[in-house]
């Protein structure tokens, strides 16, 4: 199937993989976070609990979602409220605030930056009536990285914080700034809102990890409109009614800021890409992960496809993508009508876990045929569900040598269900 839609229409993205989080929440919920210390970074005590009590769970596993009971579902398209509809939606079980990010400081060095948080009920919000301010419903997660290429180094950090006691929460009200929290980890709108912002930017995006003397202070601001995916903002999982989500993205943003790096400071600018999404649902059981791709090209396109992958090896014919133009037109693209062909794979130090590394990335119909590079191999997020997440170069399939080209647009990708949890007390 191929169509070309204007920029007010849907386009479909990558399955929402946040729902992982509830099996962690089950487990903070009988543990530290729910009655002990309101935070806990990978491998401090607190995660270590996480991945002892699930490290034999796989990733299907981990993301069944579990009994929807009490819970809204996602059945049928619905009217966005913005800016309402950035905040929190307690009826659902998960729900993330996505950015990604390619920097240059003005001496051409590269980095690239990941930032998620996601929340997660505890239990059916009819369940989940709370006695006082430290009571809670929701455990929110962050991950937080930066790619520093020019140094070759790969910082990665996670991060556990109970929604009581303002401890972290979000912001959505009418008149008021937009924000969504983790201690001293936020997005939080700034200054005027923008002409078509849907009311939350300019964004600040703040995340740090002083232990590893990194972090980022970012503002992101909008060069195309919002885009509802799928039929209106529902994207459909599977054939099972209210296997969906509620999701939108923004494609490109302009990004100005601070990089800190192991140290070292350093002003950016460069383009980011987020999406939003909230969902009861979660992957099937014939499932085991995805790759997604988010590639933003010189020329002013914008390119998401990602595969689904079946248990046995098949791409799962969920399996979409969408290109949009300068102006914001976009072409939808279905699993037949583009192709993902892995050229190199990288072997984790971890535990050997081998994952695709380099891809050639055709779509005929827009007569695009990209190499698909990492701009470091390892970028491997170690965390409680291990899965690698990086920034990555754009070229010319047919452009002679990858060092000898040069790139032709930036991206990040994505690839989940290649390895297991993060190893205990790691």
């Amino acid at each position: 199937m191929s169509e070309t839609e204007t920029k007010d229409e849907p386009i479909m993205s990558r399955l929402d993989w946040a729902a992982f989080i509830v099996i962690v929440s089950v487990v903070l919920l009988e543990g530290w976070l729910f009655f002990g210390p309101g935070r806990g970074e990978a491998g401090s005590e607190g995660g270590s609990e996480v991945a002892d009590s699930a490290v034999a769970m796989s990733l299907a596993e981990a993301m069944g979602g579990g009994d929807p009971t009490g819970y809204a579902r996602a059945l049928e398209p619905r009217e966005f409220d913005f800016p309402a509809d950035h905040g929190a939606h307690p009826d659902f079980r998960t729900e993330w605030w996505y950015v990604t990010s390619n920097l240059f400081a003005e001496d051409g060095r590269r980095f690239g930056a990941h930032y998620t948080i996601f929340r997660s009920a505890l239990r059916a919000p009819a369940d989940g009536s709370t006695s006082d301010a430290w009571s809670t419903n929701d455990v929110y997660m962050g991950h937080f990285a930066v790619a520093d290429v020019e140094a070759g180094t790969f910082t990665e950090a996670e991060r556990f914080t109970r929604g009581g006691a303002g401890l972290a929460g979000t912001r959505a009200e009418t008149g008021q700034p937009f924000g969504v929290w983790m201690d001293d980890w936020e997005m939080i709108s700034v200054g005027s809102a923008e002409p078509g912002s849907t009311g939350i930017f300019p964004l600040r995006l703040v995340a740090r990890d002083p232990e590893q003397e990194t972090e980022i202070d970012l503002v992101v601001t909008p060069d195309k409109p919002v885009v509802l995916q799928g039929d209106a903002g529902l994207s459909q999982k599977g054939d099972e009614p209210g296997n969906a989500s509620f999701y939108y993205s923004f494609t490109r943003l302009r990004t100005e800021g601070t990089v800190i790096s192991r140290g070292d400071t350093v002003p950016v600018t460069g383009q980011s890409w987020m999406d939003r999404e909230w969902s009861t649902s979660a992957l099937d059981e014939t499932q085991e992960g995805w790759d997604w791709f988010a590639l933003q090209l010189d020329d002013g396109r914008d390119l998401m496809v990602y595969r689904l992958r079946g248990t046995d090896g098949s791409t799962d014919p969920l399996s979409e993508g969408v290109l949009v133009s300068p102006e914001g037109v976009r072409t939808r693209l279905g699993a037949e009508e583009f192709s993902l062909d892995v050229l190199e794979t990288w072997s984790s130090p971890i535990d050997g876990a081998e994952y695709p590394s380099v891809w050639r990335v055709e779509v005929p119909s827009a007569d695009l045929d990209l190499r698909v590079a990492p701009v470091l191999e390892d970028q491997e997020m170690d965390v409680t569900v291990r899965y690698w997440e990086g920034a990555v170069d754009v070229l010319a399939a047919g452009a002679g040598t990858p060092d000898a080209a040069d790139p032709i647009g930036r991206g990040y990708v994505e690839l989940t269900g290649y390895a297991g949890m993060a190893p205990p007390g790691g």
